[in-house]
């Protein structure tokens, strides 16, 4: 199972910022949610490890039964949270996207929210990897654009912040950087961090809606005009919008939840 790429609803904008609208399916959505979607909400690759340590230190089925219960499954999942796992399963697959480190990983908390940009990663090969920043809203809002672009907290203030705060990079290159130690993923985040020490707008953001109505390029218009006006020397900037079938948003946590169930890309 894979992530299509979806059918062209519209293109907009040019280099530095480009933006585009793509549909899918119901098959397509369910064969995301059954492959890569399901395996990045529930963490695989993190619970594996996670799980290899755990269990080489139960001899006990008291002990055993604990390891079961720490790496459990949630019994709910936000549909935002899916959404999220949607965009970063469409970056990897079609922009060459790699995110080794889920925020996920930091809650104190299951199902609390962290600040910060979204997905925080890398685009392209080990030996030319830039940094990746990304934002993502899921909204169902039958209005173009939906009111998460505004706001303190919207999509157009978090990817202005991204293209043009340094401070707000220097902090997510920090913070991959304390992860990338002893990493298999470290020569990957020592490429991107020679070449944003030569220029620290040399990165790719990008910033993606989840929607669930009628495809309308006003959804991302101003945005891509907005963005491309000033666009430093370096940046490339790339907004998307996957439209899914009407009214699947409300049903994306009991979906990838029937997934897993069902053994999907455990």
């Amino acid at each position: 199972m894979t992530v299509a790429q979806g059918t062209n609803c519209y293109t907009l904008g040019a280099a530095p910022c480009s933006g585009a609208g793509v549909s899918w399916t119901a098959a397509e959505l369910d064969g995301a949610i059954n492959g890569p979607v399901a395996s990045i909400v529930f963490d695989d690759s993190g619970k594996a490890n996670v799980g290899a340590l755990l269990s080489s230190l139960a001899d006990t089925q008291f002990q055993k039964d604990g390891v079961a219960r720490i790496l459990a499954n949630a019994d709910a999942v936000e549909d935002w949270r899916v959404g999220e796992a949607i965009a970063e399963s469409y970056v990897i697959k079609h922009r060459a996207g790699h995110f080794p480190w889920p925020d996920g990983r930091d809650e104190r908390k299951r199902g609390s929210s962290l600040p910060g940009a979204d997905l925080v990663g890398f685009r392209g090969p080990t030996n030319n990897a830039c940094f990746a920043f990304g934002e993502v809203k899921t909204s169902g809002e039958n209005k173009h654009p939906p009111g998460a672009m505004f706001g303190r907290t919207g999509l157009k203030q978090q990817l202005e912040d991204l293209r043009d705060d340094k401070t707000i990079r220097d902090d997510l290159v920090a913070y991959l950087a304390y992860r990338a130690l002893k990493s298999d993923w470290l020569d990957r985040y020592r490429c991107a961090a020679t070449r944003y020490l030569a220029n620290p707008s040399d990165v790719y953001v990008f910033g993606i809606l989840i929607r669930d109505v009628a495809p309308h390029q006003d959804d991302l218009r101003v945005r891509v005009d907005k963005l491309s006006a000033g666009c430093p020397a370096g940046t490339v900037v790339e907004l998307f919008a996957i439209y899914l079938p009407a009214g699947s948003i409300s049903q994306l946590g009991t979906k990838v939840l029937a997934a897993r169930k069902k053994g999907g890309s455990a």
